[in-house]
This record gives structure tokens, sequence and C-alpha cells, in this order.
């Protein structure tokens, strides 16, 4: 279903290109006494807040392609392309239907993933690890682990399955009979996962973490991303290990760690994307469009009202700065009119 949401969204870049190469003389459906053109259908859509996100994106994109779009390679755009293919097919959806119904054929797809990652790619490139951010990545780090697993769908079948392994049920086997979990119960349950493994839930990372070797956890319940539907797993532990106190070791994970944090944050993203797109000087001539890049991009107005703001404060403290230097002034000279009184 997501990748289902990704491909529909990108329909929306084929309107506004199918406006741009007929300058909305095409005519999109006639009727007795009218017709309704590509033009008039712009003209209503524009001011659509999907439109100006989609002309957002837009500009994003083609500004970060330009500039990075020669870090992507054609293996790295053809592996996305293919591992998007692999999952809407693996979910029973037609891949070749998709693309059609978002307007879009495998060529231009292509195009829309390479714009994609040339914008991680510009993100990445302004990332600078420090010390501090291996210590954040640091505290919630746990390195890779091996254990068997088996979910199922209600709390009720969890517990009469922990009874069974409780009373010597051979784990292995009972995966292969009852997990839901697809990717590993034909393995009988089989699963290696560290701290940013994001097939395995947070819930049942935190509670395997716990466990010693050979032991086998209560039912774990986690929910998935819509908040409504709730698993329960079942873990035996295998082979943990302590991370200890020296992070050495693991510096290479903790540098992915903290790297993947700094994209995921808004802040940092969106401050990258302002310098860039500034840089770029972006200009946008369709007034239905002006405020499309507001808080993205420092125009002269704001520029000169933040100038403007900078210098009355700084007019602000040295006012107070003079007013201080006179009241000590007052105070030392009204400390010698008492000791000459004196």
């Amino acid at each position: 279903m997501k990748k289902k949401l990704i491909l529909a969204a990108a329909g929306m870049f084929s309107i506004f290109a199918l406006a741009a190469c007929t300058g909305g003389s095409q005519d999109i459906a006639t009727m007795k006494g009218g017709t309704i053109t590509v033009d008039d259908f712009y003209n209503q859509t524009k001011s659509s807040q999907q439109s100006q996100q989609t002309v957002q994106q837009m500009i994003i994109f083609k500004v970060f392609d330009q500039k990075y779009g020669k870090d992507v390679s054609d293996k790295e755009v053809q592996a996305k392309f293919d591992e998007t293919k692999k999952n809407i097919e693996a979910q029973g959806g037609n891949f070749a239907d998709q693309l059609k119904q978002a307007g879009l054929t495998e060529k231009s797809y292509k195009e829309q993933i390479k714009q994609s990652l040339a914008y991680q790619a510009g993100i990445k490139a302004h990332i600078k690890i420090t010390d501090a951010d291996l210590k954040a990545a640091w505290e919630t780090f746990h390195p890779e682990v091996e254990a068997e697993i088996i979910q199922v769908a209600t709390e009720d079948e969890a517990k009469e399955i922990k009874k069974q392994l409780d009373d010597g049920g051979d784990f292995a086997k009972i995966a292969k009979e009852k997990s839901t979990d697809e990717a590993t119960k034909k393995d009988g349950g089989k699963v290696k996962f560290d701290s940013q493994t994001e097939t395995i839930s947070e819930p049942v990372k935190t509670a395997a973490f716990k466990l010693k070797d050979g032991e086998v956890s209560e039912p774990i319940q986690a929910t998935d991303a819509t908040g409504y539907q709730s698993t329960f797993t079942i873990v035996k532990m295998i082979k943990n290990k302590e991370k200890g106190n020296d992070m050495t070791p693991y510096k290479k994970e903790l540098k992915e760690i903290a790297e993947t944090a700094k994209q995921n944050d808004q802040e940092f993203t969106q401050k990258v994307t302002s310098e860039v797109l500034t840089e770029a000087n972006v200009k946008i001539k369709d007034d239905a469009f002006k405020d499309v890049l507001a808080g993205l991009v420092e125009t002269k107005d704001s520029a000169k009202s933040s100038d403007s703001s900078k210098k009355e404060k700084e007019s602000s403290s040295k006012e107070k700065e003079s007013k201080s230097s006179d009241s000590e002034k007052s105070k030392d000279s009204s400390s010698k009119t008492e000791e000459s009184s004196k």
C-alpha cells in the first residue's frame, strides 16, 4: 500500500508537464456547447494544497538534481526501481498498471527516483559527524543478535504457544506451523537483527536485547504503522552480545546511525534545503505559486527584515550599555560627593 501511494502521488507531475508542453491548448473533454482544456484544468487545480506541495517538491528535486545528480549512479537508480517493483508485486500489485495509473513510464519513474536520490545525496553532503553525534548513537546501539521468532495475530494464541514452549515444545517446528511472519517462518523463525533493523518492531527489539542465550520471552505486543493492528511475538534468543564500554569496534555502524539521524532530522534537512535553494536563486514566475517556497528561501525582504532586526538588537544593546555606563558614572560621582562632604 505504501508503495502504491508513492506512485499515485507522482501522478501530479504529469499534469504540470502536460500543461507546459501544450501551452494549455489541448482539449481534455468536449461536449455540446463547450470544451474543457488543460488550461482550464490547470487554473482549477493550481491553488490546491496538493498542487502547491507538488510544485514545491518539483522545484526542490530539480535544484538538487542539477547540483548533486552527478553523485547518483545508474546502478543505484536501477536498484531502487527494482526494489519498488519487487515490493509492489510481493503485495499482489501489478507494477506496470500502477505506473500507468500514476501517469508514468519506466523511464519517467527512473528520472523521479534519480531526483529523489540526488536530494538524499545533497543532504548527506552537508552532514559532518561529531564525537557528540557518535556518543548519542552509542546510547541506543545494540550489536547484531541471532534469534528465533514466532509471530501471531492474537494474545490468546501467543499465550497458548508460550505454554507449549514451556512444556518442551520445539520452537522451530511451531514457528513453521503457526508463525504469521512470512519472512522467517520457513526457516523456523531464524532471524538476525540489531538496534537499527527496521523489519523488527521496536518493542520486540527492546525485549529481545534483554534476553540471555537460550531464554524465551513472554508474548510481546507491537502495533503496526496504522496504530490499529497488533501482533504478538515470542522471541527465543540464540546468541546475544553485550556492546561493552568501548565503542571503537562499532565506529562504522555508529557513523551510519548518526548519519541516518541527521537525514531524519527535519530541522537539519530544512536548513540544508533552504541553503541550496537560496544558492540556486529560484524565481517564481506564476503568482499562484508565489508562496510555495515560503520559509525555505531567504528573500531580499526577509534578509532586510533580518538585518533590520539585528541592527535594532545591536542598537538596543548599545543603548543599555550606555545607560549602564551613565548609571555607573552617576554612582561614582555621588560617592565622591559624599566623601567630600565628610
